[in-house]
């Protein structure tokens, strides 16, 4: 008890102070100029934009998703804004095989990798939970293990690029949401892991940065018809999100929250979660996982 009345109050303020108040670097363009960027789930909605944005960036870029004839469409529009590069490689991502060896035909093609940002779900529909195992199942793995499995691939690149790991997550990973609970729980276990490798990556001296992107409803077609009649507010537009995302691994940022309303940075962003990490940490003895 002593101990909270001694340290937590400067401790509290001092994160709070770093929350609100801390300036970024600011972005430049020309910080993603000639890098390697993997865009996952990259033929339609944020994940084309994004692939677009660092054409115009001067990256080099691959894109993955299913659909072959749409990443050929996408490649192309990339060169056109003046890509360094820009190659795709079709497949799904429920094929952990697949998932394994795109990292590496990637690599091959860009010679290394900078930046891997994870956007690809799986189809998902608002319903109530119905006992749907199969559902949770294919959520789990498409959402969730594949982007352990692509990150586990990729880190020996990024390791030694001093690169960059970016994560699309949701605002269904960070709290409670009716209709979608599947695909909820794939995003609160996106946010569990990343969350917990990025803290693993700061205390053993592993400088590739971890991006948590919390978003809110995007207007990309499939967004857009899965709410349809059910979700009553306003869509962020899907090219400023993009943006966004890029922005936010660039400068390396822990964590990036885009939607409509200024209260979700502020009430979803919770510094008490980050001041129970940090204290939480005084628990551990981590010298010999360190020293390995």
């Amino acid at each position: 008890m002593a101990f909270m009345k001694k340290y937590l109050p400067p401790i509290l303020g001092f994160f709070l102070a770093y929350y609100y108040y801390s300036a970024s670097e600011e972005f430049r363009p020309e910080m993603l100029q000639g890098k390697k960027v993997i865009v996952t789930g990259a033929s339609k909605g944020i994940g084309e934009q994004m692939a677009y944005h660092l054409a115009k960036m001067g990256a080099h870029v691959v894109v993955t998703a299913r659909s072959k004839e749409t990443l050929k469409k996408v490649v192309s529009h990339c060169l056109e804004l003046g890509a360094a590069s820009a190659h795709y490689i079709a497949g799904s991502m429920e094929n952990v095989t697949f998932a394994e060896q795109f990292v590496a035909q990637a690599g091959k093609l860009m010679g290394g990798l900078d930046m891997l940002i994870l956007n690809h779900i799986t189809n998902t529909s608002m319903n109530l939970f119905s006992g749907d195992i199969h559902l949770v199942r294919r959520n789990m793995e498409v959402n969730f293990l594949s982007y352990v499995v692509l990150s586990v691939a990729a880190l020996p690149m990024l390791k030694q690029s001093n690169g960059s790991i970016v994560v699309v997550s949701s605002k269904a990973g960070k709290m409670a949401s009716p209709l979608v609970a599947p695909y909820s729980a794939s995003k609160f276990a996106l946010d569990g892991f990343f969350s917990s490798i990025r803290m693993e990556h700061s205390v053993t001296k592993v400088n590739v940065s971890i991006t948590l992107c919390i978003l809110g409803l995007i207007n990309t077609d499939t967004a857009m018809k899965a709410v349809s009649g059910i979700l009553n507010i306003d869509a962020s537009p899907k090219e400023e999100c993009a943006l966004e995302i890029i922005k936010g691994g660039a400068l390396r940022q822990e964590e990036v929250y885009y939607d409509n309303s200024v209260w979700t940075d502020l009430l979803l962003g919770n510094p008490g979660r980050k001041i129970l990490e940090f204290l939480s940490l005084r628990s551990y003895s981590l010298d010999k996982f360190i020293n390995n």
